[in-house]
């Protein structure tokens, strides 16, 4: 019996081990949520300000740093739900993160949209009342009809010497990692720098019309290039939404182990 009980130690170790990290795979956890919705929990340290209201329809989120990932967790959509039989239903909630959470007592704080969606028929106040829940989640694909990556200008951009932008209604199951940008027609990628959670930066603009390519990964590999030609005209101005003209919806393909996954709808 020793000898079965260390091989069956090692079996499951060595099998656990052999698993890579698990992007889409179901997480523990407890969830608040904001009691007051406000601009700042909006778009919190992702920096998409009012602007997540209008990408999550209200069904935001701010996550733990190991989700927010130093800012490119920003705009990762996530399925949520409440293991409270009595109070909450199988489907649970999706959510756009668009802040950072720094209490270490749960993975995620909902919007109250969010967290009364959870819930049972009838039940919303009740489980508002409750302030904490146990919940699971995955990381889901985020997923915008009929919508382009759009970039933003962000208002204290300093034309032409200093130029910040934000991307949105960025789809798929992706983490933006890098963006270069260039004059539309020349080949002389400069890169920007993360400001801050969804922002990005560069000092001394190229001239003229405006490109970009980004390094957008979607599993745990090394990403692809995606290239954007044409996005902002030389005239670009301050608080400005541009459209890309492309789409991102890349998925994450890793392995799931059985236990840890969940199915489309149907959890276990």
């Amino acid at each position: 019996m020793y000898w079965f009980l260390i091989f069956l130690f090692l079996l499951v170790s060595s099998t656990t081990a052999s698993f890579p990290p698990c992007n889409r795979c179901l997480h523990q956890s407890k969830a608040a949520y904001y009691y007051e919705d406000s601009p700042t929990s909006y778009g919190g340290a992702c920096g998409y300000g009012n602007l997540a209201l209008e990408i999550s329809q209200g069904y935001f989120a701010a996550a733990v740093p190991s989700l927010y990932k130093g800012g490119a967790g920003c705009g990762a959509c996530y399925q949520v739900r409440c293991k409270d039989t009595y109070l909450c239903n199988t489907a649970g909630t999706k959510i756009v993160l668009t802040d950072q959470n720094n209490d270490n007592r749960t993975d995620i704080v909902l919007s109250k949209k969010a967290f009364s969606a959870m819930a049972l028929k009838g039940k919303a106040q009740q489980l508002l009342n409750t302030g904490l829940v146990d919940i699971e989640y995955k990381r889901i694909p985020c997923e915008y009809k009929n919508k382009n990556l759009l970039v933003q200008v962000v208002e204290w951009s300093h034309k032409p010497y200093y130029l910040a932008i934000k991307f949105l209604y960025q789809g798929g199951q992706t983490d933006i990692q890098a963006v270069n940008i260039a004059q539309v027609g020349l080949p002389k990628w400069r890169p920007m720098k993360r400001n801050y959670g969804g922002i990005w930066d560069i000092n001394g603009v190229p001239k003229g019309g405006l490109q970009l390519r980004m390094v957008v990964t979607s599993r745990y590999d090394n990403g692809k290039w995606i290239w954007a030609g044409s996005v902002l005209p030389s005239d670009w101005k301050n608080g400005e939404i541009y459209d890309t003209g492309v789409q991102i919806n890349d998925i994450a393909y890793e392995y799931c182990p059985p236990w840890q996954c969940g199915g489309d709808g149907q959890w276990k």
